[in-house]
């Protein structure tokens, strides 16, 4: 029998591999390709700080201990991401010089120092001065005193520099290259119907010999570096210390993270290499990966927006039919639950709830958790609107969201200043949850509000990422969001006793929404036992966790059919003793699919959930989750004809398999892109309203 269980950063490299597949895929246009290439290296970069320094801990942990955690010892996985990491990286490669072949059909060129016109070498010279001088700071390297200060995320050239009456000396030096300064595109005095572009990176190499003219060298050898490092960080036990202050310090130590990568162009020095490894203290264990000559292709991202044929589809964001622009969207939602549907509906229509909220003399009060705000968030600046006019506003923000600490920070002390309260988490546990509820006092009487969702409230992301958020005025709901609310206020010792106090509005986690789930899936293996219809979906991010498998694996056992959409991580297997085979299939397309969604036939009723939570052991057990039942027909039949939709999908659509060979979905049936039909799905049933 196949193994039972992938090991999850294995399983994680094949979901960038399905990344790498879009980037590769010549039907996508070229600016997209472009940007998947960016997705994928900013994704593996992370990967790298969090997975790898992760699994290089855990090799002290006792060895029977890590493998049940990673399912696998972790130096095996190690190895393992080593080799995949390496063969991606040359497939990178080759995609990079075909997407190359396309941009010059397209009449832009990519330049380096060493193609300039005689009017481009004008332009660097003096762009050179103008603009980017300021901001270099050439470090030379010696062999006798420390290495100089290495950032991860920044993005470095090493330099071998040398003299003609030298006959074996060569000297070191690293710049930092000023991409948050000077930005990483430059685009240059370019041919008549052309478009040359330079990165920042050549722009200095073209100026080392100006850089360095002081020291007389003759010769100049570079190439960029750069390093990644562990990203995790301990917190301090300092019970006198808040836990905005320990955050504030953690960010500071994570400059100290010990390197896990260090990428560097092919073409490098060796002696310059073995010096880096060397005064990095990386040794052979650790991943030391050659590449080519561009890195940090996370930059790519924000590549100049200069074709003018291969482009895009837009698919611009449409408003809901119930939120038409004639209606307010809380007359709406206090008789009616609405369903949005990002980014096919437009966001507009939450931070329209919450301008209202900001501006209604009735309102009392707003309550909303915030994981990833957008640095000038819009929902941000409602809720300090409706502080200044007399709103009490509590928001939940959590510091702990990596990558995000530092913009959460700010977000505090902007909350603070204008006298919103900011409640920071329960220690150990981090708040995922994404609820907002709205009190008002009308004669006499409360009325209560809000939303629940499966993403953060962020704008930006909401029209790259897809998400449900249910806008209610169901009272049980509300009544366990101020629940959840109150447990986050004062934690009590132990936070899974919420549980026993939510439920017939939310599931929340800890505990409750695992053991309500693997309810439903009993009751499904037990009509399937019998002989009766028995069926589930699973739309998740991630499915890891051991025991949630284990029970998957026992209802496709008992012939309970299971279908899966797993946008990642996916650890399951199909194995020979199931009576059906698991279909589990992963779409990666120009939206990220990110919506939580939970079906179970359950005797005919068709429960439906939307949640926060992924199948993860961190969600279900380390965090405070919240998941949310449909209960109107007409949301129900909507979100089950659009999961229907996406595992009817044969376009960009791929099989989960044991092997993680990321096959496309192939058939003798009509070409069926998901994303596209759920816009048309959707688009449909707001033209029908008009």
């Amino acid at each position: 029998m196949a193994q039972k269980f992938i090991p999850r950063d294995i399983s994680w490299l094949s979901f960038n591999g399905r990344v790498l597949q879009e980037a590769a895929d010549k039907h996508v246009p070229i600016a997209s390709r472009i940007n998947f290439l960016g997705i994928f290296s900013n994704n593996l970069d992370e990967f790298f700080r969090v997975r790898v320094a992760g699994l290089k801990r855990a090799l002290i942990v006792d060895e029977k201990e890590a493998k049940e955690i990673f399912f696998e010892k972790p130096q095996i996985i190690l190895d393992q991401i080593t080799s995949i990491v390496i063969k991606q990286q040359k497939k990178f490669d080759t995609i990079w010089n075909d997407i190359q072949k396309g941009m010059a059909k397209e009449s832009v060129y990519l330049k380096t120092n060493e193609n300039l016109t005689l009017e481009q070498q004008k332009f660097v010279r003096s762009y050179y001065e103008d603009e980017v001088e300021p901001n270099i700071i050439p470090l030379l390297l010696d062999e006798h005193r420390n290495m100089p200060y290495i950032r991860d995320k920044s993005l470095y050239l090493g330099i071998s520099m040398r003299k003609e009456e030298w006959q074996y000396e060569t000297k070191y030096a690293v710049i930092e290259i000023p991409t948050t300064q000077n930005g990483r595109f430059t685009i240059l005095p370019s041919p008549k119907n052309e478009v040359h572009v330079i990165l920042l990176e050549d722009i200095i190499k073209y100026n080392l010999p100006y850089i360095f003219s002081y020291f007389g060298f003759d010769s100049f050898s570079v190439h960029a570096f750069k390093i990644t490092k562990d990203a995790e960080f301990d917190i301090d036990n300092d019970i006198q210390t808040s836990l905005a202050e320990k955050i504030a310090k953690a960010l500071k130590n994570r400059r100290k993270g010990k390197p896990t990568r260090f990428v560097f162009d092919e073409e490098m020095d060796k002696g310059l290499v073995e010096f880096l490894i060397k005064k990095l203290h990386l040794s052979k264990k650790d991943s030391i990966i050659p590449g080519s000559k561009i890195h940090n292709f996370k930059d790519f991202m924000n590549f100049p927006n200069v074709f003018k044929t291969n482009k895009p589809v837009e698919r611009t964001s449409f408003l809901h039919p119930d939120l038409a622009p004639y209606f307010r969207v809380t007359d709406v939602i206090t008789k009616k639950d609405v369903l949005l549907s990002f980014p096919y509906h437009s966001f507009v229509h939450v931070i329209d709830l919450l301008r209202e909220a900001a501006m209604d003399p009735d309102v009392i009060s707003i309550q909303i958790t915030a994981y990833r705000l957008a640095s000038n968030s819009k929902i941000g600046n409602a809720l300090i609107n409706a502080v200044r006019n007399g709103k009490e506003v509590t928001v939940m923000l959590e510091l702990r969201a990596r990558f995000d600490e530092q913009n959460n920070l700010n977000w505090k002390e902007k909350f603070e200043t204008e006298g919103v309260q900011v409640l920071v988490g329960i220690p150990n546990k981090k708040v995922h949850a994404k609820l907002c509820v709205i009190k008002k006092r009308v004669n006499k009487k409360t009325i209560q509000y809000g939303f629940v969702s499966t993403g953060n409230f962020n704008e930006k992301t909401a029209k790259i990422y897809g998400d449900y958020c249910l806008m209610t005025s169901n009272r049980a709901i509300m009544a366990d969001i101020n629940k959840v609310f109150a447990a986050i206020r004062k934690p009590i010792e132990d936070i899974s006793l919420l549980t026993q106090k939510t439920g017939k509005g939310l599931i929340v986690c800890p505990n409750q929404m695992r053991e309500t789930m693997m309810s439903y899936i009993d009751t499904e293996i037990i009509e399937a036992l019998a002989g009766r219809k028995a069926h589930i979906i699973i739309k998740v991010n991630s499915l890891s966790d051991k025991e949630m498998i284990k029970k998957i694996y026992e209802a496709a056992k008992a012939g309970v059919k299971v279908e899966m959409i797993i946008r990642s991580i996916y650890c399951a297997t199909n194995q020979k003793a199931f009576d059906k085979p698991i279909y589990a299939i992963s779409i990666v397309d120009e939206y990220l699919e990110h919506a939580r969604v939970m079906y179970f036939y359950n005797k005919g009723e068709n429960s439906i959930y939307i949640s926060s939570a992924d199948w993860m052991t961190r969600n279900l057990d380390h965090r405070i989750e919240a998941a949310v039942s449909i209960q109107d027909k007409k949301i129900k039949n909507e979100l089950l004809e659009m999961l229907k939709i996406q595992l009817k999908g044969n376009v960009k659509t791929r099989i989960l398999d044991n092997k993680l060979s990321n096959e496309y979905v192939t058939n003798n049936k009509p070409p069926f892109r998901s994303q596209i039909e759920l816009y048309r799905y959707l688009k449909d049933i707001a033209s029908k309203t008009e």
